[in-house]
């Protein structure tokens, strides 16, 4: 499977963002979502990497939230790219109230669930069911950076 880049995933994902949306405020970007705002992605826009602001968890990694809003036929949806250096701890199990699709871009996650573990390499695709109390840890040599798409339930 060919690893995609975080350039032609905006693309591809363009369909679902919107520019004419329908918000409670339209003040704040929304590569930036306010968490009192409901954003219906109705418009086809290009995200471009170089507006997306990173931020830097508590363990060391990075995150860049790319998208987040609720699509025209209804389903909440939301999309960030996460980067965990080799070495640090991972975050702890957790459980979500949504659906997630993982794409890992580049390195090696070890993807803990429902008592058992897998390897994931670059180009390998993670679904995470609703309920699931899971947690990925980079176990590479070298830095592990993904892509997070949630889908539905508790997406924000």
């Amino acid at each position: 499977m060919k690893a995609i880049s975080r350039r032609e995933l905006y693309v591809s994902l363009s369909a679902f963002r919107g520019t004419g949306r329908t918000t409670t405020s339209q003040t704040g970007s929304a590569l930036e979502p306010e968490k009192s705002r409901k954003t219906t992605l109705s418009r086809s826009e290009v995200l471009s990497p170089d507006r997306l602001r990173v931020t830097t968890n508590a363990n060391g990694g990075k995150s860049w939230n790319i998208l987040q809003g609720v699509l025209a036929t209804g389903e909440a949806i939301a999309l960030h790219e996460s980067l965990q250096p080799a070495g640090i701890a991972p975050n702890p199990p957790h459980s979500i109230q949504h659906s997630e699709l993982i794409l890992v871009q580049q390195g090696t996650l070890l993807f803990e669930y429902d008592g058992g573990s897998e390897k994931v390499a670059e180009g390998g695709v993670i679904f995470v069911a609703f309920g699931t109390r899971h947690s990925a840890r980079n176990v590479g040599d070298g830095p592990a950076k993904y892509l997070v798409v949630a889908i539905g339930g508790d997406t924000r």
